[in-house]
């Protein structure tokens, strides 16, 4: 899917100029195949630590990373005359290999409405789709990848506001040289979608890898590019470190109250 990304707080600025009337499908189970891949790098930002055509957010690198939780809210997203694709997610691997392991929520517009839902992913396969959990803009979502013995992982996503819950386990034998809490433009088709005009707050909060406190820095960040255009910027991380803001645009929003 997306390059890794730690706990986070992101909030989705509204872009001008975006269609009134959204109608919106609560499952993504119908529409098209979509798959999360690695960090693809983008140049180098002047705001950020890195920048990618495909992952915005904030990424940590290293050694043995083996736990990464987060939770955050569903944005919204806005209508558009093509299809447009966007992925909140928290992830183990990614950012500077061909691995990954990752949880998170769709929220697309296509075929003339929004569609949301809930998935899981480990490359080289797409995603799958949860469809016991009935995902809806504004819920709050949180997401647990934790390392068992030997090769298995145990992945875990919640709905809390609608009290839905999965749990799998895999085997998985990625690098674990990296953490992440992204906002990403998928793929679809074997490309990097168009990103949605995501509208509204997402979080990930709290955040921890290993058990504890990811501790970002604004080297850890990373702005999304397309079409040589600044479309997704996160803000400098909170007081504690353990959270941040991003928005739909090139602005950074302001960081989070701890």
């Amino acid at each position: 899917m997306r390059r890794p990304a730690l706990r986070v707080f992101a909030t989705l600025a509204v872009a001008a100029g975006t269609w009134s009337t959204v109608a919106v499908t609560s499952t993504a189970a119908a529409g098209p195949v979509i798959s999360h891949h690695p960090r693809i790098s983008a140049g180098t930002p002047r705001s950020a630590g890195w920048a990618s055509s495909n992952w915005s957010g904030y990424a940590i690198t290293g050694t043995g990373f083996t736990s990464v939780t987060g939770s955050w809210k569903v944005p919204s997203v806005a209508a558009s005359r093509k299809a447009t694709y966007s992925s909140s997610w928290v992830g183990i691997d990614g950012f500077n290999d061909s691995n990954l392991i990752q949880t998170g929520t769709e929220q697309d517009f296509y075929n003339g409405s929004a569609h949301y839902g809930a998935w899981w992913e480990i490359l080289p396969a797409a995603e799958t789709v949860i469809p016991s959990i009935s995902v809806s803009p504004g819920d709050t979502m949180s997401a647990t990848i934790t390392k068992g013995s030997g090769s298995s992982w145990t992945i875990t996503l919640k709905d809390v506001t609608k009290n839905q819950s999965f749990t799998t386990v895999q085997t998985y034998n990625g690098q674990e040289t990296s953490a992440e809490w992204i906002q990403e433009a998928p793929s679809v088709g074997g490309h990097v979608a168009t990103l949605a005009n995501y509208s509204s707050p997402t979080l990930f909060d709290p955040g921890t890898v290993n058990g504890g406190n990811p501790g970002l820095t604004v080297a850890d960040s990373g702005v999304m590019i397309q079409h040589g255009s600044q479309v997704s910027t996160p803000s400098n991380p909170d007081s504690d470190t353990d959270g941040f803001n991003v928005s739909y645009g090139s602005t950074a929003p302001a960081a989070p109250a701890s």
